[in-house]
């Protein structure tokens, strides 16, 4: 799998059932293009990576994360102040997938006075983000010869294509993924 691609040419070959070589240069190159429309789609990097990120403190004690799952948390300041890392005894910081959440703190008002250094995304991409990927892939493959074509006739009968970025089903599966931000 090339870096950002959401899937493996071997895996659309397997479920388009193509055995041959014949179309490897072209799937390659929709396996990359799908996997960064998808990517732009749901507004987000799905591979995980190391991030360090200023926030605005909002004096509550919870903390959403832009690039989850969080995989782990290495600091947290608070106006120049470290927080420690929580334990069952003590007070500090603790994290979820989502974000996180403090005991005997609170993420001060202030504008970008929240410095959080994480790691968030995803390890392996889930086997339904994958499959959408390759459900797109084999798809724009196959509408490759009728590009910009909304309908046909042929021999008396009228064929219509759709014409939508997704099909429901891909769309249903990558709305999950979906980063949703507040205007």
């Amino acid at each position: 799998m090339a870096q950002g691609d959401l899937t493996t040419l071997a895996n659309v070959k397997a479920w388009m059932g193509i055995t041959s070589t014949d179309h490897d240069a072209v799937l390659t190159r929709l396996i990359s293009a799908a996997s960064n429309y998808i990517q732009s789609w749901l507004n987000r990097d799905l591979f995980a990576a190391d991030y360090t990120e200023r926030f605005d403190g909002t004096g509550t004690a919870m903390l959403v994360l832009p690039n989850y799952p969080v995989q782990s948390v290495t600091s947290v300041k608070i106006n120049g102040v470290v927080v420690p890392a929580g334990t069952d005894s003590s007070d500090g910081y603790f994290y979820n997938t989502d974000g996180i959440k403090l005991r005997g703190y609170r993420f001060e008002r202030g504008v970008s006075n929240v410095l959080v250094s994480y790691r968030g995304g995803f390890e392996a991409i889930p086997a339904e983000l994958e499959q959408a990927t390759i459900e797109l892939v084999s798809l724009r493959h196959k509408e490759r010869d009728r590009i910009g074509i909304v309908s046909k006739g042929l021999a008396g009968e009228t064929i219509t294509y759709t014409q939508r970025d997704f099909t429901a089903s891909i769309k249903t599966v990558l709305s999950q993924f979906k980063r949703v931000t507040a205007t």
